[in-house]
């Protein structure tokens, strides 16, 4: 079922320790919006809605309906501070997108075919190098995730950033800085098993 990304926002104008204090006391999470050649805008979000959202994957990769008052607009999560021990939200920063700018946003990876491959099978370990990765978009074109095919990953290989298959209009932000930023996004790593000492005479992966 897909959740309708949408936040209810009340502009406030008081600021400080104390009054932040009165907002999580009243169950409401103060935060701030900017961006769009607009003035900053400091908001209290509702907790209830804003934890519902955060349950999915995606709030971090979507583009939000705002409303402030009786102003809509759009927006995405761009820092989020969290209480050092407790399960709480202690503010939310929150920027207006444009559709004829883009933006950069962490996107979550979907890792698919594990289960076959080759490297898996030989008793190599899949190593999550990168939980995510930043692309630069406009607003229309942002995916909710990545997927990233490791069906045919053997041993000591690694699936890169520049081999990704990324949606039309969509680029990858490291490779804006070059070649050298290139990072390996997943990749299998050998084991004792994979270097000759499981069951099945599986050869070395590896030169010893």
């Amino acid at each position: 079922m897909t959740v309708e990304m949408t936040l209810d926002a009340h502009p406030r104008s008081e600021t400080g320790r104390g009054a932040m204090r009165r907002l999580r006391r009243a169950r409401r999470v103060p935060g701030i919006v900017y961006g769009a050649g607009k003035e900053p805008q400091p908001v209290a979000i509702d907790n209830d809605q804003l934890y519902r959202l955060l349950e999915e994957e995606s709030f971090f990769s979507s583009i939000l309906e705002l409303k402030i008052g009786s102003e809509k607009t759009q927006a995405i999560v761009k820092d989020m501070q969290r209480h050092p021990y407790k399960p709480l939200v202690q503010h939310i920063d929150l920027q207006r997108v444009q559709s004829d700018r883009k933006i950069f946003v962490q996107v979550p990876m979907h890792i698919l075919g594990e289960e076959v491959s080759p490297g898996v099978k030989k008793g190599g370990v899949l190593h999550h190098d990168m939980l995510d990765i930043e692309v630069v978009c406009y607003p229309q074109d942002l995916p909710t995730h990545i997927d990233v095919d490791v069906s045919k990953l053997d041993v000591g290989k690694a699936v890169h950033i520049s081999e990704l298959h990324l949606p039309s209009g969509v680029e990858a932000a490291a490779l804006q800085h070059g070649v050298g930023h290139d990072a390996p996004v997943v990749s299998v790593q050998a084991t004792r098993k994979t270097r000759g000492g499981g069951s099945g005479g599986e050869e070395s992966a590896e030169s010893e």
